[in-house]
């Protein structure tokens, strides 16, 4: 077997990194982000290593060659670069830095997520275009949840204009009331997704909807699965990260509990994503850690009762971070031609009007979640960032940072800031708190932020019961 291209770098010189859905829309800027700001951030002897997921072998194909070409474009012609490296600037090394590799993987099936979680930590990973073959991987340093599914069917016109006309061009277009969810959601087949072992079972485990599958609970499962890739042995290693991708728009009015799945009358997008900034934002409070404890003990996924085990000896869990890419132009959401023409436009005129989150294209819409991977800790814990929902800003020429959300029942940090403290807002331009927030944006309260950390608690408490019942029925170890 021959070794990896960056096998005589040492371990501190490389960065792991995994994107679900990595093949299209904001997944592809995000990969093109992650390998600009590496190679301009990082010293010369490191190396990057990219893991794509997408549902297919062709996809993951034409991922690889998609993310290799851009890399060769960027090594011939940034100017960073050169001005980094000098008149001495070789192109050919610049590329040697980054290596992409790719793993199928469907979130909307459970055994997908089991074995590509399995291939990742015991198995080898092989580049799908050939030039790199059989790679063990070490560890994760990021993994990035992008994968999603939107769940709409189209526009209500009557709504639009209503709110158009209310509530102007830059709120309309960035808190949108008049997408249309479809009628009734998709829901998977428990019986296919059981596969052999649903001729052992007496009954089923509870049934999973689509779009709240591919954007929460899949990945759920899997940042568990990852768990002795993501955690460390020490405190004084780098913790690995899980970056979650949620929306700008994902409200209290989007989730209610008795239709946690948005399987019956919910909008399931929107469900999906406040469900994440709940699951996120208190994963680490103390009113939820005896519950999402349970979720970061990585013993439950060995059977494996030697002291020995590697599994056992990485007792630090990861960190859960999470942002949005503001409001991009993509595919997911369900347009004819001449519409989306016409959508492109008044996205681009809501950026002109002074709107700091149409980001509109997906290399914008990256910023957030590409500066999560490759910040320094240091700079992450500065900030508090676990606490933080970190969304892609925009000025009207197009410069692009991270920037603080607020989140109904949150906040922007997760404490209590009147009109006076947000007066003292420091921040320059777009990035000051203010600007771009919400029509009906009022003062937290500290029974609001109560609220939120009990609806936290039981979206840890659902998830794992379902992660529970599934584990049961797929003849994997049940949660302790």
């Amino acid at each position: 077997m021959s070794s990896p291209p960056w096998a005589g770098a040492s371990s501190d010189d490389l960065y792991f990194v995994l994107i679900t859905g990595a093949n299209s829309g904001v997944g592809v800027g995000i990969g093109q982000r992650l390998i600009d700001e590496f190679l301009v951030s990082r010293p010369p002897s490191s190396h990057l290593i990219l893991i794509p997921t997408t549902r297919s072998k062709a996809k993951s194909r034409d991922t690889v060659l998609a993310l290799r070409e851009h890399l060769h474009r960027v090594a011939h012609t940034s100017k960073p670069l050169q001005t980094l490296s000098g008149p001495n600037y070789d192109p050919e090394t610049t590329i040697s830095r980054v290596h992409v590799l790719s793993v199928q993987l469907d979130l909307c099936d459970l055994r997908s997520i089991y074995a590509v979680a399995d291939q990742l930590i015991n198995g080898k990973v092989t580049d799908p275009t050939g030039v790199i073959a059989d790679v063990r991987i070490p560890r994760i340093d990021a993994a990035l949840f992008n994968a999603g599914l939107g769940g709409w069917e189209g526009l209500n016109w009557l709504e639009f204009a209503r709110q158009f006309f209310s509530r102007g061009l830059i709120q309309s277009t960035t808190y949108p009331a008049f997408k249309k969810a479809l009628p009734t959601a998709v829901v998977l087949d428990s019986q296919k997704l059981l596969g052999d072992e649903s001729s052992k079972l007496g009954g089923s485990p509870p049934a999973l909807a689509e779009v709240f599958c591919a954007n929460t609970f899949g990945h759920y499962v899997l940042a568990h699965e990852l768990l002795p890739l993501l955690s460390r042995t020490n405190a004084s290693e780098a913790p690995g990260r899980v970056v979650w991708t949620s929306s700008i728009d994902a409200g209290h009015e989007h989730l209610d509990f008795k239709d946690f799945q948005a399987s019956r009358y919910m909008a399931p997008y929107e469900s999906s994503k406040r469900i994440t900034d709940l699951l996120v934002l208190t994963a680490d409070l103390p009113s939820v850690q005896d519950v999402s404890a349970r979720y970061f003990d990585a013993t439950s996924i060995t059977d494996s009762d030697d002291d020995d085990d590697e599994t056992l000896k990485k007792p630090v869990k990861p960190r859960f971070y999470v942002s949005h890419p503001g409001i991009v132009c993509t595919p997911m959401f369900p347009l004819n031609w001449f519409l989306y023409f016409w959508y492109w436009v008044v996205m681009h005129l809501s950026r002109l009007a002074g709107s700091p989150w149409h980001t509109v294209d997906v290399y914008r819409g990256a910023c957030a979640t590409s500066w999560l991977a490759l910040a320094e800790q240091s700079t992450l814990d500065i900030l508090d960032a676990e606490h933080v929902k970190w969304g892609s800003s925009v000025t009207r020429l197009g410069w692009s940072a991270p920037k603080k959300t607020e989140v109904e029942g949150w906040g922007w940090e997760g404490r209590i800031e009147d009109a006076e403290a947000l007066k003292r807002d420091g921040a320059p331009g777009v990035l000051r708190k203010t600007v771009g927030r919400k029509w009906d944006a009022a003062t937290l309260t500290e029974e609001e932020k109560a609220a939120f950390e009990a609806d936290g608690r039981r979206c840890w408490e659902e998830l794992e019961r379902l992660r529970g019942a599934w584990d049961a029925a797929l003849g994997r170890k049940k949660t302790q």
